[in-house]
Formats: C-alpha cells, structure tokens, sequence
C-alpha cells in the first residue's frame, strides 16, 4: 500500500461494495429459481400459513448470525472477503481458516490496509480450490466415506470443523497467549453456568474479547501481549 495514488476507499471498498451487492442480490434472487419453476410449470407451491411457519423457524434459528458473523469474521475477511465468502459459502470451516493462514505467513496485521488485500487473496485462492475438490469429492469424496468404517466416517463428520477451528485458535494463541484465554475462557464459562443459546455465546465471546483485547493493547506494546 506504499502507492501514493492509490485510494483505499475509492480504487478498493467502492467497487467491492459495488460488486458485492450486485452478485449477492443476484445470487438472492437467482435461489428463487427451482421454487417458481415448480409453480409455473407443475403448480407446486405450499400454503401461506406453511411457508411463514418455516420462514420463523429458519429466522429463529439462524437469524442471529445474520448479525453475529459478518461482526465476528470481518476483522480476518475484510470487506470485499466478507463478500466473497458469504457468496461461496463454507466461511468458518474454509474461508476464514484460509484468510487468517494467508495474513499469518505474510505476517500481516488483521484489520489493517494490508490485511484487506491479503485475505481477500487468500479467499479468491480458496474458493478456486475448494471449487475443484468439491467437484471431485462430489465423484470420489462420497464413495470413499462409504468404504470407511462407521467410526472412521463418524469422526470425519463430527471433528473436521472443530479440529479447523481449533489450528486456528491455536495459531493466533502462539502470537496472543492473553486473549487465547479470555477467548477461551468466555464461551466455556458461559456455557457451563448459563442456558444461553449458541448465538448468544458467539456474540458474547466476540465482543468481549474484543473488549479486553483493546483493554489490553491500550496499556501495552503488541509485542508484549
């Protein structure tokens, strides 16, 4: 970012907001598809009252991380990789393991200029990737679960995204061992005495180890945390 000419808002954040809102409206609309093609050309379409019910148990159950997540991974993904990768979708098990993996081998700090550019590369990597082994795990990925041992194919199903998250908790405690245990800390001990949902643990733990993060690098050098 050592080019004087260039402007982050103008020449980087407009025409991601740009693009961003242009392919996810798409993306939005072009979902309603299967739905009106059942309607026009077979005339399948449910009752009001059935699609406002299931339209409230969706909202329930996952309307909160419409807020909590953009919140939660922004600071890795940035603006244009937070489009990028509510579009492609698979955020917390592979878009943000691989932008946070692309801003640690390039020793970049999150949440600056920099970062912005390097996640977002790394996402644009990912998804290239991940396009090309979901192609042929659709061939091959299904067929080799089958011939697994029940508690093999198991383990892949339960574990893959916590052991995920868990290179990643440890790859950021290395560097912050101070806020890997408030951010340990804080979902475990709520989870432990209190019955708040799931959404509301996120948030909580998110926010405050955001909280205590800018406590601490306001009395200390980076360095030292």
């Amino acid at each position: 970012m050592s080019d004087k000419n260039f402007n982050m808002d103008k020449d980087w954040r407009a025409p991601a907001i740009k693009l961003g809102m242009i392919t996810l409206l798409l993306a939005s609309v072009l979902s309603f598809l299967p739905v009106i093609y059942l309607y026009l050309v077979h005339g399948v379409i449910p009752p009001v009252s059935l699609m406002l019910k299931s339209w409230g148990m969706i909202a329930l159950l996952f309307g909160a991380f419409y807020i909590v997540e953009p919140v939660s991974y922004y600071a890795v993904l940035g603006l244009a990789g937070t489009y990028m990768s509510f579009l492609s979708g698979n955020i917390s098990n592979l878009r943000l393991p691989c932008a946070a993996m692309a801003l640690d081998v390039t020793e970049t700090e999150p949440g600056t200029k920099e970062a912005e550019v390097v996640s977002t590369l790394g996402i644009a990597g990912s998804i290239i990737t991940n396009l090309i082994g979901v192609t042929l795990a659709a061939f091959i990925g299904t067929a080799l679960i089958r011939v697994f041992p029940p508690v093999i194919a198991n383990a892949f199903r339960t574990y893959t995204v916590p052991a995920i998250f868990g290179a990643v908790f440890g790859q950021f405690a290395i560097k912050y061992p101070k806020l890997a245990i408030v951010g340990f800390a804080i979902p475990v001990g709520l989870r432990l005495f209190t019955t708040l949902p799931v959404w509301v643990l996120i948030a909580a733990s998110v926010l405050g180890t955001i909280a205590v993060a800018k406590l601490i690098f306001s009395r200390e050098t980076p360095a030292s945390v």
